[in-house]
């Protein structure tokens, strides 16, 4: 190789490996957003039989300075994870999909029946009572954090 494309060779070389690095610091700085200040316990889903919807609940604990946004939720078990809250309106029960859930600093928020959920939806494969199953949580500051949830019997246990 001549001794000018071996510098440019090396530029690009060069110019490759701090992109990559770059990538690799923006993308451990997005891991290190909430997965860094929250605190995630008794994640588990109620199962119910056949293609019938699910809900995931758990316990979010923000230990940081700053409030938490939960924007959305994903899973390779469903094809479609979605936030909710159930209210009750004059004695009406309603479930309302939320673009985001807000869980303040030093604060903690209980997913519960009726309360905040999520809604899974065509699962995509079988799953039982004893199963584990991943979620990944995804905040407003483009981080990320990937939970085991416990698949359970429809009473809980």
């Amino acid at each position: 190789m001549k001794p000018a494309a071996r510098a440019v060779s090396r530029v690009a070389l060069s110019a490759f490996v701090a992109a990559a690095s770059l990538i690799c610091a923006a993308s451990a700085a997005a891991q290190a957003g909430p997965s860094a200040g929250i605190e995630v316990s008794d994640a588990w889903i109620r199962w119910l039989p056949g293609n019938l919807p699910a809900a995931g609940y758990l316990t979010l604990v923000n230990r940081g300075d700053r409030p938490l946004i939960l924007v959305a939720a994903s899973s390779p078990n469903y094809a479609e994870v979605s936030l909710h809250r159930s209210l009750d309106r004059a004695g009406i029960g309603e479930m309302v999909p939320m673009r985001q859930i807000t869980i303040g600093a030093h604060a903690s928020l209980k997913f519960a029946a009726m309360g905040y959920h999520m809604m899974l939806m065509q699962p995509t494969k079988a799953l039982q009572p004893g199963d584990q199953v991943p979620i990944t949580l995804h905040f407003a500051d483009g981080s990320a954090v990937t939970v085991k949830f416990a698949v359970r019997a429809p009473n809980g246990t």
